[in-house]
């Protein structure tokens, strides 16, 4: 039975997403930090982790991208998931009466409208939106709320205050699925993804994304990031259709090197699917 990492404590969206691709019965591994959850698979002490890397409301999360540049994992599965937010406290409090709200940052951004409305609240970042709920617990001086799943809710016998507060109902989180090694599957609709540093030459990205443009590949999605000891210098991380495999995509970075410094292959992948939450 495959164990799974995932960032968060029981009723997390990253548990959720965990069991939507590998199944329910799937043993599972909270862990306090995303980078906890990179050295769980790393020594193998999981046979999978479960990352997000971005959200359509929100953007990318960049300490993903920076820890896959770290460490030497593949990307070996992708899942699009619904993100509904929900209120959540101890008792049915009105929501004027509230005086706290925890959660994840990213929650907090997707929520932010609807924040703006609870004059009385101080709003408090926490690492976690299970975590957060999982908080209210042990809370018993003054009125407090947490921004998480409605699985959190059951998990930790908590009022649900208001349902779906974030700022728009098409939330979605992209969450990828890593592992020590490369999956050895062949995909219907493959999506690959790697990264590169560009040699200091004019017209060097222009360059290399003109090779994908020739071959016909079509690009998914282009990110930078700074390189850490390398001030105002980056990485550049992109997604685009098809495999690793594929003759046209070996070629296209096969050219690429000409014009880079490295390249980091990342993996080979099934196009993720959209779930609910």
């Amino acid at each position: 039975m495959n164990k799974v990492a995932f960032q968060g404590e029981a009723g997390a969206f990253s548990e959720i997403a965990a069991r939507k691709m590998f199944g329910e019965k799937i043993n599972v591994s909270p862990s306090f930090s995303f980078e906890d959850v990179f050295l769980k698979v790393k020594n193998g002490s999981v046979n999978f982790g479960i990352i997000p890397i971005e959200n359509s409301l929100y953007g990318s999360v960049f300490e993903t991208y920076d820890l896959l540049l770290k460490y030497s994992l593949n990307i070996v599965g992708e899942l699009n998931l619904q993100i509904n937010h929900n209120l959540i406290a101890k008792n049915n409090y009105k929501l004027s009466e509230i005086k706290k709200v925890y959660s994840h940052p990213q929650a907090l951004g997707q929520c932010s409208e609807f924040l703006k409305k609870m004059k009385n609240a101080e709003i408090i970042p926490a690492y976690d939106t299970a975590g957060s709920a999982l908080m209210l617990l042990n809370n018993t001086s003054e009125p407090t709320a947490a921004i998480a799943s409605k699985n959190a809710s059951r998990i930790y016998n908590l009022k649900i205050l208001k349902s779906d507060i974030q700022n728009n109902k098409e939330n979605y989180t992209r969450f990828y699925a890593i592992s020590k090694n490369k999956s050895k599957k062949l995909f219907k609709h493959p999506k690959s993804s790697i990264c590169f540093e560009l040699k200091n030459i004019p017209g060097a990205l222009f360059k290399a994304l003109s090779i994908f443009a020739l071959k016909e590949i079509n690009l998914l999605k282009i990110e930078s990031r700074p390189i850490p000891h390398k001030p105002f210098q980056y990485i550049f991380y992109i997604d685009f259709s098809g495999s690793l495999l594929d003759n046209k995509v070996k070629q296209a970075v096969k050219h690429l090197s000409e014009f880079s410094l490295s390249i980091k292959i990342l993996g080979t992948y099934e196009t993720g699917k959209i779930f609910i939450s």
